[in-house]
């Protein structure tokens, strides 16, 4: 269960963060339309950010708790753990809220972004920002992964 879990979890947060670069390219000339497709956008994110969180969840728990963490920290790479995953896990909290706080605005304003530059421009900062934080966590997933790979590759599982 702990694999595809993982790749469920990675995914589903990948669109999740795509859905943030729509909103910001949606918000650049917006129009009727283009407020009606950034406020999609934003739902999708925010859903699937919310679903990535729990699927991480229910992997941490699962798997990485009682298989994964131990074999990094066992290792030369314990850092992995004690640096990128702690990271990790607490820079993700932000994601959630902000998610919320974009797709809140942009249900607010609605038809006032056409005319509104300060909403405008703050709902394309937030989606750049969950859209870079999200791909800094996604590479962090990465370099704990590789810590994993190390720790078999010197027989620590």
């Amino acid at each position: 269960m702990g694999y595809p879990l993982i790749f469920f979890h990675a995914f589903i947060g990948e669109i999740g963060l795509f859905a943030y670069l729509w909103v910001l390219v949606e918000m650049l000339n917006p129009t009727e339309i283009r407020i009606m497709r950034a406020k999609t956008a934003a739902t999708i994110g925010v859903i699937c950010l919310f679903v990535a969180w729990i699927a991480g969840g229910f992997y941490y728990v699962d798997v990485y708790g009682s298989a994964v963490k131990p074999a990094i920290k066992a290792s030369d790479a314990k850092w992995v753990h004690s640096i990128v995953m702690e990271t990790k896990e607490h820079v993700f909290l932000f994601l959630p809220p902000l998610a919320i706080l974009t797709t809140s605005l942009i249900t607010r304003f609605g038809k006032q972004l056409i005319d509104n530059k300060t909403a405008r421009k703050t709902i394309i900062l937030l989606a750049g920002l969950i859209f870079l934080l999200g791909f800094s966590i996604a590479g962090m997933g990465a370099i704990i992964a590789s810590g994993y790979r190390f720790a078999l590759e010197v027989g620590l599982v």
